[in-house]
């Protein structure tokens, strides 16, 4: 019952579950049979979980997807269940927040001389996980505008 409301309370990955698990004192065969037992009742979808991650960390957090990603390998969850969520991000909108996100740091380093604005609005970005390539289009025509 406690693992039920671990994981009802909000969604875990395999990992968190097993470490709790361990952390309790149990021995690997009763946590392999309550791992089982808990993915079998629906209370541990690591599935769900990756799109639960990707969502909240997108929307909440503003990550991009290399940051994202690496977290949830950090997690170990699997590679088919990482690229799955990462499909429910959509274009559009993961667009909209680098660009954002690149014109609120343009703005903020209005003294700055024009190279170190770039590298520092680039490093800023990159930190947040957005792909490298992505940032320099995007910074591009950013500057085009200006």
């Amino acid at each position: 019952m406690k693992l039920k409301h671990y994981c009802g309370y909000q969604d875990r990955c395999h990992q968190e579950v097993k470490e709790k698990l361990y952390s309790l004192k149990l021995g690997k065969a009763s946590v392999e049979m309550l791992l089982s037992r808990l993915i079998e009742e629906d209370y541990l979808n690591e599935e769900r979980y990756a799109k639960a991650f990707v969502g909240g960390h997108f929307r909440q957090k503003q990550w991009g997807k290399v940051k994202i990603a690496y977290a949830l390998k950090q997690k170990r969850v699997s590679e088919y269940n990482i690229k799955k969520a990462m499909k429910e991000i959509p274009e559009e909108d993961y667009l909209a927040v680098a660009e954002k996100l690149i014109t609120t740091k343009w703005n903020t380093l209005k003294n700055e001389q024009y190279i170190n604005r770039t590298v520092k609005t680039t490093a800023f970005l990159q930190q947040r996980g957005f792909e490298p390539s992505l940032v320099q289009n995007i910074l591009k025509k950013f500057r085009a505008n200006k």
